[in-house]
């Protein structure tokens, strides 16, 4: 499969998986092939339990199984594990490295994503022509963030109204059963953890949840 530019790909996105290492099962290679099949268009690794050599190892496999879907890999935090595995994206949040600092490690080719809890903060991202995407939540408590207060369903209408023109992502607590109301208040592209990592199918999971996405 000839694998698009990371920001066509970003284009196209709909459905962004977060998943952890899944250490404890041993099947994250089966696992990721399983959400790509059924129509995961970006993968981030984000488990805080790897230390930096294990992490480097299985961004490798995560890049191997995102090519052959021609899925978009996403680094979480990590400027330096980007830059050293040559990851099409990077995501930060708040608390990270700045988003110059980021640009200067990393130079103009990577998609730069943002995580915003304010509208403030998704205007200043949708304003910052070096932020790509950006992510708006967590809608609701989530324990992959934990000590995160949710934002509600009111701050995602909020942003939604101001139309913006980066390509932006609801977050935080989404499954098969809050996606409704998250498309109701204005999203059209979401990013989930446990409503895939959690499934017991879950290519089944990650294409009933693309197919209500839409194109």
């Amino acid at each position: 499969m000839t694998t698009p530019a990371p920001r066509s790909r970003l284009a196209d996105a709909r459905l962004y998986l977060c998943t952890d290492a899944r250490e404890d099962r041993g099947d994250l290679e089966d696992f990721l092939h399983a959400a790509l099949s059924g129509g995961v268009d970006a993968v981030q690794l984000r488990d805080k339990s790897l230390d930096v050599a294990r992490e480097l190892e299985l961004q490798a496999l995560v890049a191997r199984v995102a090519a052959e879907h021609g899925a978009l890999r996403a680094v979480n935090d990590r400027a330096d594990v980007a830059r050293l595995t040559d990851a099409p994206a990077v995501h930060m949040g708040q608390g990270d490295l700045p988003v110059p600092a980021v640009r200067s490690l990393l130079g103009p080719g990577p998609v730069l994503g943002r995580s915003t809890h304010s509208a403030a903060q998704a205007a200043a991202a949708e304003a910052d022509p070096d932020v790509d995407y950006f992510c708006v939540g967590p809608l609701w408590t989530t324990p992959t963030k934990p000590g995160r207060a949710a934002v509600g369903l009111g701050l995602l209408r909020e942003v939604a109204a101001t139309a913006p023109t980066t390509p932006w992502f609801a977050i935080g607590g989404i499954d098969a059963d809050r996606l409704d109301a998250v498309l109701e208040a204005g999203a059209r592209r979401v990013v989930v953890v446990r409503a895939i990592t959690g499934a017991p199918d879950p290519e089944r999971a990650a294409r009933e949840l693309r197919e209500r996405l839409g194109a």
